[in-house]
């Protein structure tokens, strides 16, 4: 196992109840996004295609994006910097799926237990972070998210995946 790095986690500026500018949600996820690529392997997903022409890191800066704006315009109070983060970290897989040799013969049912692993071996979590990443994939996976973060990062999941395969607009980081 590797030698875990302990950084403090930086803080978003985003509140709950407050309405933000796209620049301002796209700052915060920036913030915590340079945070991850300093340690562990969050750079890596920048080589592997997740949907279109789309890497797995960008297609998780959209779905934390979509999340932000889902807790945003439904006045949803949540820990925004763990949100982001757990977004960020969802597909944490570090595979290429598309490749039937490399990739898990369960991709879709397996992958969030191996992103959980994957993102514990580099970084530290919060029990709040490790729900996010462990049942996004909820209904494929059984268990669903117990957690106002996690549903939001469950729905914007889904809604960023029909966006991106059917090549629509979203936030690039």
């Amino acid at each position: 196992m590797k030698q875990t790095i302990t950084r403090p986690m930086p803080e978003t500026v985003l509140r709950s109840g407050v309405s933000y500018t796209k620049e301002e949600i796209v700052a915060a996820i920036e913030v915590q996004a340079a945070a991850l690529l300093t340690s562990g392997r969050l750079m890596r997903t920048k080589t592997f295609i997740q949907h279109s022409d789309l890497s797995v890191f960008q297609h998780c800066a959209h779905v934390a994006y979509v999340s932000c704006i889902i807790c945003m315009k439904l006045h949803i109070a949540v820990s925004w910097t763990e949100m982001i983060r757990g977004a960020l970290l969802h597909d944490y897989f570090l595979y290429d799926w598309h490749d039937r040799k490399s990739c898990h013969p369960r991709h879709p049912t397996y992958h969030p237990t191996l992103a959980m692993r994957n993102a514990l071996e580099d970084y530290t979590l919060t029990e709040k972070e490790m729900q996010i990443i462990q049942r996004h994939m909820w209904p494929i996976t059984i268990i669903p998210p117990t957690c106002r973060e996690g549903w939001a990062v469950t729905l914007a999941d889904k809604i960023c995946t029909i966006l991106e395969v059917c090549r629509k607009e979203r936030v690039r980081l």
